[in-house]
């Protein structure tokens, strides 16, 4: 399994709105099928309606999606832990 970034647009209410996703996946056809189920169902949005405009691969430490970090938490620890900025509170 990989991590890959899926961007694209898609309607959400009244709009076409561009979106990103990171999502665990063995291809990037499976990456894509996920993506438009997740749209999909969250947003009612038929997949005809959906436009995916790029399928990369990503390193997973720069993923937020807890999905993504939960799936390789492993591997994030023993690189050295995460990457992706870490947002401070004040």
């Amino acid at each position: 399994m990989k991590a890959y970034r899926v961007a694209g647009q898609a309607p959400f209410g009244s709009m076409r709105q561009k979106f990103s996703l990171d999502i665990v996946a063995s291809s990037k056809d499976d990456a894509e099928h996920r993506a438009y189920s997740t749209i999909g169902s969250r947003h009612k949005a038929n997949r005809r309606a959906i436009k995916i405009i790029s399928i990369g691969e990503i390193d997973p430490r720069t993923s937020t999606e807890p999905s993504v970090l939960h799936h390789f938490r492993d591997q994030i620890t023993a690189e050295g832990g995460r990457t992706a900025p870490v947002a401070e509170e004040e």
